[in-house]
């Protein structure tokens, strides 16, 4: 089986031996397999649903199509991930928004403080036009949007104290994605924001190089980071989506037909993944209780109000003012 530095390896040796629009696609089209690729755990509900692609793939296929699928971060984190999937060494890739920010604005809009007000809310945008609109924003860049991913409501969590308005982060290092607007956002916080990679994240709240982190009820489980901080915090400042693409050499290898059961085939998963997540989510909530992990309400309107000049920032440029709009009109 290939392993994560053969697969970096022949991406970045591709793209130094040969101009990117003259790649090949990946080979593995040719003998009916797709590999596609997710740093969380199995269990997982993105993981879970690009298995579930997979298995209808084959199924419809009669086995001739089928996903050969890499999860817990095995073949490297998001950002190596998007550049193999951009010069074909792999097919698919499901990436958090926040890592596509500076390549593709549009999935901006998406990660800005509080432009969703529940989970309901960023699944009617994304169904009635909004992901659409996001996911065109790919195919400028060797890239080609598939679906969008639910991530949940983002909070803070930390090992220290609960966190009830932003003055409360204040001197705290917080571990942030490395994504301009969530490293802005907790500065304008007061906190000090630390992009790590998730895989960082334990180990630095236990050598106490950071404090906490924030990110959904479902990654603070099964990265088991609850062992590590005891007070989450239900800030809900951001339900950032994430995104299943794929790469457009490999899709364009692809027979028509093919090509089509794929596309729609993705875009089905997005009510098996949103069922998983559901389910998952509730019952993470549950065992990290049960583990004693404190939980309080924080003052929304404080870190609304905190967050406003990032908007402001942000909302000069037309193109993410114009999706923002549509994002309020349908909360």
């Amino acid at each position: 089986m290939i392993n994560r530095r053969q697969f970096i390896g022949a991406g970045i040796a591709a793209a130094c031996a040969t101009p990117l629009a003259s790649l090949p696609a990946n080979a593995n089209v040719a003998d009916g397999v797709l590999t596609a690729t997710d740093v969380h755990v199995s269990d997982y509900p993105t993981v879970q649903a690009v298995r579930w692609i997979g298995q209808t793939l084959e199924r419809e296929t009669a086995g001739r199509l089928r996903i050969r699928l890499y999860h817990s971060g095995q073949l490297g984190r998001e950002a190596e991930s998007i550049d193999m999937a951009r010069y074909g060494a792999i097919d698919m890739t499901r990436v958090y928004a926040g890592a596509l920010n500076n390549a593709f604005p549009l999935t901006q809009a998406l990660c800005l403080p509080y432009v969703f007000d529940s989970v309901a809310h960023m699944r009617r945008a994304m169904d009635e036009g909004v992901g659409d609109a996001v996911l065109r924003g790919f195919e400028s860049r060797e890239l080609v949007g598939l679906a969008i991913y639910d991530s949940g409501a983002r909070c803070f969590y930390n090992a220290r104290r609960p966190i009830v308005e932003p003055a409360d982060l204040h001197g705290m290092k917080i571990r942030v994605p490395a994504s301009d607007i969530f490293i802005e956002m907790l500065r304008l916080f007061g906190a000090n924001p630390t992009p790590l990679s998730l895989g960082e994240v334990f180990s630095g709240m236990e050598t106490h190089m950071i404090d906490g982190a924030e990110n959904n009820l479902r990654s603070f489980h099964s990265s088991r980071h609850f062992e590590a901080a005891k007070y989450w915090s239900q800030s809900e400042h951001s339900y950032a989506p994430d995104v299943l693409l794929v790469s457009r050499r490999s899709l364009e290898a692809m027979a028509p037909g093919d090509r089509r059961l794929l596309i729609d085939t993705a875009r089905q998963s997005v009510k098996v993944m949103r069922e998983l997540w559901d389910e998952s989510e509730n019952a993470a909530r549950k065992a990290i209780l049960a583990h004693g992990v404190h939980f309080n309400a924080v003052d929304m309107a404080a870190f609304r109000r905190a967050a406003q000049p990032l908007l402001d920032e942000y909302l000069r440029h037309p193109d993410l003012d114009s999706l923002y709009r549509r994002i309020r009109d349908l909360a």
